[in-house]
């Protein structure tokens, strides 16, 4: 017999972790069973109660437990599994892969045995067979009468996919919502132990779906999450083992960012803002601003967030904000025009929303002209108006002084006959230039072809279009006037110089009849003087010299020669007071003269000769 979910001292006998149908073998396959078709493996099981074994040589197969008496010296565990193509045995203790010694042997025929069995060899061993197809497993508990033992496995079991997961106690499980967990706990012990179910160390009842060793959390959600135990006891102790539940949510959008808005307020009204999204959103922003950028997520745990630039890392300048939930560009010029977007990433799962940015440019515009400058004939033309816009929006021209000018072309307009019109010279020069003249000027009706021809047309045709302008017009109506000067007042003024004395006189603005008008009348005409300087007879001195006198010495150095200075009137020649003469250079009136050596016996003259009498008189000698 080959009994499946049989439970036995507090344990599943099952293990299978193919959820594959399996093939059971019948005797008369097992006798002829080499054209069987493909088929997964399948490990034939032997039930039985559990029982302590004295004998010193156990041999027992898989889905029974082992306890192990004081005389024990080997056991033996047969592994027997069926499949095409043959399955590959392999044994694994406490579910790691099964280390081999000299006390722990593989037999040939892939039974296990351990020599002298210790305590250290209590635990659960299991089968594993597995071919092309797949594979099974199946465990038996190796265990001494007394406390009870749990099969506890140290996996970190992750589930994003899968309807339903089920781990044996031990397990770390991670796992998203709405998936039914199965936590196995499966006991081995003599005396039977009992089983009882704790989260987060409160008791569990039968409405959490307790069965056979089996807690069954279905349709999981985030209340769910916590720790899980499972406690065996018998009359010998008790032993408990525990498994963690964390329930994830993969990374979603969310339609707003609290932090956004704390970091916005600081960062100023000039400052753009935008929101990543799955299917991406769109920013366009004028050159030189800056932007902040917020990654709306959740998830649990939380996700962690990854910035990308057309689909590489940033290495351009940056700053991230808000726990990597907001990207701070200082400057939007430092790119071009690509797509932001952030990577949401937790164990759940992975979130990619995107953000593309456009860089406005200052373009010219030339969609507007200047009023035609005719209203008809062949000269017309409109002038293209030079703009600088960002966004359609008229801005300073200097923005646009890095693009390069469009060519302008004039744009012919009006090009047409004009009505037929006066047509007028210029005036001639007036007659006079005061007191009343005439001007003319010629007076002709033509009309402008678009060609730029004159054509001249009868004076009724313009008559009907305007009044025929004046040919004759009065002129220069302005009084003559001239300016009048009266008589040189009297030279007034110190002699100090010639020509710095000063006499006035008056200037009128009369009319040719001698009326006196205002002087504006007169501005026109140059006015004459009203004052100058002037020169009166006191003012004719000069500076009269006579001739020098002989040098009173004809050598040495004592010779000198003078002469008379006088300030005289030019006219009579009679001497005056100097000062009159001040404002002229006064000549010298001495001067050193004969200045060489003497030589011996040199005569002196007269004065020099009396000189020397009256050193000697005076007691001095001169040879």
């Amino acid at each position: 017999e080959y009994p499946f979910h049989r439970h036995v001292s507090g344990f599943t006998s099952s293990l299978r972790t193919s959820s594959a149908e399996v093939f059971l073998p019948t005797s008369l396959d097992l006798a002829n069973g080499l054209r069987r078709p493909p088929q997964k493996p399948a490990i034939l099981r032997k039930i039985s109660a559990a029982q302590q074994l004295s004998a010193s040589e156990v041999v027992t197969h898989l889905g029974q437990t082992v306890v192990l008496a004081s005389g024990t010296l080997s056991v033996l565990l047969h592994c027997e599994a069926v499949g095409n193509p043959k399955p590959t045995i392999s044994w694994a203790k406490n579910g790691e892969e099964m280390k081999y010694n000299d006390r722990i042997l593989l037999q040939p025929d892939y039974s296990l045995q351990i020599l002298a069995p210790v305590e250290a060899d209590v635990g659960f061993y299991a089968c594993n067979a597995s071919n092309a197809l797949g594979s099974d497993s199946v465990s038996i508990a190796v265990t001494l009468a007394g406390k009870p033992l749990i099969k506890a496995s140290r996996a970190t079991v992750i589930n994003t996919e899968l309807p339903a997961v089920t781990v044996d106690i031990g397990s770390m499980v991670k796992t998203i919502q709405k998936v039914n967990v199965t936590i196995n706990c499966h006991v081995a012990g003599v005396p039977e132990a009992k089983v009882t179910w704790f989260k987060n160390k409160v008791k569990l009842f039968s409405a959490h779906h307790l069965h056979d060793g089996l807690l069954i959390i279905a349709n999981v959600s985030l209340s769910d999450q916590g720790l899980y135990s499972c406690k065996a006891a018998n009359l010998h102790g008790e032993v408990t083992e525990s498994s963690e539940l964390l329930v994830l949510e993969p990374p979603r959008p969310l339609p707003y960012l609290e932090d956004l808005t704390a970091v916005l307020s600081s960062a100023g009204p000039s400052t753009h803002l935008v929101l990543t999204s799955p299917s991406g959103t769109k920013l366009t922003v004028s050159p030189g601003s800056s932007a902040l950028i917020g990654c709306a997520v959740d998830g649990h745990p939380t996700p962690n967030i990854t910035w990308l630039y057309s689909g590489e890392p940033l290495n351009l300048q940056h700053h991230l904000l808000a726990a990597g939930r907001i990207l701070q560009i200082l400057n939007v010029s430092d790119f071009t025009d690509g797509e932001f977007s952030c990577l949401a990433q937790n164990e759940a799962g992975s979130l990619t929303q995107k953000m593309s940015l456009a860089i406005q440019e200052y373009q010219w515009s030339v969609d507007k002209l200047t009023a035609c400058s005719a209203s008809c004939g062949h000269k017309g033309v409109q002038l293209p108006q030079l703009r600088c816009l960002l966004d359609g929006a008229e801005v300073n021209m200097s923005y646009c002084r890095e693009t390069p000018k469009p060519s302008l072309q004039p744009v012919a307009c009006n090009r047409r006959d004009c009505p037929s019109r006066w047509m007028v010279t210029s005036w001639s020069l007036c007659t006079r230039s005061c007191g009343g003249g005439i001007q003319m000027r010629r007076v002709t009706c033509q009309r402008l072809t678009a060609e730029g021809s004159s054509v001249p047309m009868s004076n009724e045709a313009c008559a009907q279009v305007s009044k025929r302008p004046v040919d004759t017009q009065n002129c220069n109506r302005q009084p003559c006037v001239e300016w009048v000067a009266s008589s040189w007042s009297q030279c007034n003024g110190p002699c100090i110089g010639p020509r710095l004395a000063v006499q006035y006189r008056q200037i009128f603005c009369q009319t040719k009849d001698g009326t006196s008008v205002s002087s504006d009348q007169c501005s026109a005409l140059p006015r004459p003087l009203s004052t100058q300087n002037c020169w009166t007879d006191i003012c004719g001195v000069h500076w009269r010299v006579s001739l020098w006198t002989v040098c009173t010495a004809t050598c040495g150095n004592y010779g000198f020669q003078s002469r008379r200075v006088d300030c005289v009137h030019i006219r009579t020649n009679k001497p005056v007071m100097d000062h009159h003469c001040s404002w002229r250079p006064r000549p010298s009136n001495w001067q050193r003269c004969n200045i060489t050596p003497c030589e011996n016996g040199t005569l002196l003259r007269g004065g020099d000769a009396e000189q020397c009498r009256g050193r000697k008189e005076g007691g001095v000698v001169s040879e």
